[in-house]
C-alpha cells in the first residue's frame, strides 16, 4: 500500500512538472523580464550582497542581461567599464554602452553619456556572443543584437529565437558578403551594414509583422522591384537591399535621413511630408541609423534616376540630422 501510494506520488510530482513545463513553453518569451532577473543576480556578485563579491561574473551576467536588451543591465556594465571594475578602464566603450540604455530611456544612461565623452563605435565582444570573454577585443556596433532597441523591424520572436553559438559566424559571413557587393552600388559597407542592424539584426530567416523578410527587410514588393527572386538568400537579399538604397540615394541626393526615412516608410511618405515623417516607428529609425552612421551625405550615382521634387536644393551638412531637424549629438 505504502509502495502504491509512494508511486503516485511520484507520478502526481512529474505530472505537475509536466504541466508546469508545457505551461512554460506556452507563455511568450520575454527577454526583457529575463534581463531584469539576471541584472538583479548580477547586482549581487557586483557589490556582494548575500554572495561572495565577483566582478567577473558580475560583468558576464550584465552582459548577458544586456544582450537581452534591458536598458539598466547596458548602463551599469557601462558603469563598470568607466570605473575599472574587473575591467579595463574604458570611457568609449562605457559612452557607447550609456547611449544605448539612454535610447531607451534610462535616465541615469542619459546623465552619465555627457560626462565620459565620445562614444566608441565598438561595444564589449560579450555582447556578441554568451561564449565571448571581456578579454576579447571590441566588436563594432553594427554587429550587435539587441533585440527591443528603437526602430526595430524584426519580429520580436524572431529576434528572441536567434542561435547565439552561431552567431558570430553568421554576422561574419553577412559582412563579408556586403564589404563585397557594396562597392559595386556605390554604397558605403558601414552604411549597409547599419541598415542591416537595424532591420534584421543579422538574421537572414528574419520576417516582420509587415511581412518584410531576410537580412534588409524586402517586402515581396521591392524584392520584385529590384529582381530578387529568393528573398531569404542572404546574398540576394543584400544585393536587392543596395540596390534599392542606391536608387534611394540618387533619389534624395545623397541626403541620408530622409534615404533612411524611405527605407523604412517609403520614398512616397517621405515626399508627402516632405522630411522625414511624423510616424514614431520611422523617427526613432532615423535617429538609430544616424548614430550607428553619423554621416549627413552619402555619395550617390545622379545616373540612377531623377532626383525627387522635394531634393531640388543643397542638402549638405556635416552630421546626420536627428528626425527633428536638429543636429544629432
Amino acid at each position: 500500500m505504502i509502495y502504491a501510494i509512494r508511486i503516485i506520488a511520484v507520478f502526481g510530482v512529474f505530472g505537475l512538472a509536466l504541466t508546469n513545463s508545457m505551461s512554460a513553453v506556452s507563455r511568450t518569451y520575454d527577454p526583457i523580464a529575463d534581463g531584469k532577473r539576471i541584472t538583479v543576480e548580477a547586482t549581487k556578485y557586483e557589490h556582494g550582497e548575500s554572495v561572495p563579491k565577483d566582478p567577473v561574473q558580475a560583468y558576464a551576467l550584465y552582459c548577458e542581461a544586456a544582450r537581452l536588451g534591458y536598458a539598466d543591465a547596458q548602463f551599469k556594465l557601462g558603469w563598470m567599464i568607466a570605473n575599472g571594475r574587473g575591467v579595463p578602464r574604458d570611457n568609449g566603450l562605457a559612452a557607447a554602452l550609456f547611449s544605448l540604455a539612454a535610447d531607451q530611456g534610462h535616465e541615469h544612461a542619459e546623465r552619465m553619456r555627457g560626462f565620459v565623452g565620445r562614444a566608441s563605435p565598438y561595444l564589449p565582444s560579450c555582447l556578441m556572443s554568451p561564449e565571448a570573454e571581456p578579454s576579447l577585443p571590441p566588436t563594432p556596433v553594427f554587429a550587435l543584437v539587441i533585440p527591443q532597441s528603437a526602430g526595430r523591424n524584426a519580429d520580436p520572436t524572431v529576434v528572441a529565437s536567434i542561435d547565439w553559438t552561431r552567431g558570430q559566424l553568421e554576422r561574419k559571413r553577412v559582412v563579408q558578403i556586403v564589404q563585397r557587393l557594396a562597392p559595386q552600388f556605390g554604397i558605403d559597407p558601414d552604411f549597409a551594414l547599419s541598415i542591416i542592424t537595424i532591420e534584421s539584426a543579422f538574421d537572414p530567416k528574419a520576417k516582420s509583422p509587415k511581412d518584410a523578410q531576410g537580412l534588409m527587410q524586402l517586402i515581396p514588393a521591392t524584392a520584385d522591384r529590384f529582381g530578387v527572386r529568393n528573398i531569404y538568400d542572404p546574398t540576394e537579399n543584400v544585393r536587392g537591399g543596395l540596390a534599392y538604397l542606391r536608387w534611394l540615394l540618387a533619389y534624395f541626393k545623397g541626403y541620408v535621413p530622409w534615404v533612411a526615412a524611405a527605407y523604412n516608410a517609403g520614398e512616397g511618405n517621405v515626399e508627402n511630408y516632405k522630411g522625414v515623417p511624423p510616424f514614431n516607428e520611422t523617427r526613432n529609425y532615423v535617429k538609430r541609423l544616424c548614430k550607428l552612421y553619423p554621416k549627413n551625405i552619402h555619395t550617390y550615382d545622379a545616373g540612377v534616376v531623377g532626383p525627387s521634387r522635394i531634393a531640388a536644393g543643397s542638402l549638405a551638412d556635416s552630421v546626420c540630422l536627428a528626425p527633428n531637424g536638429l543636429a544629432h549629438k
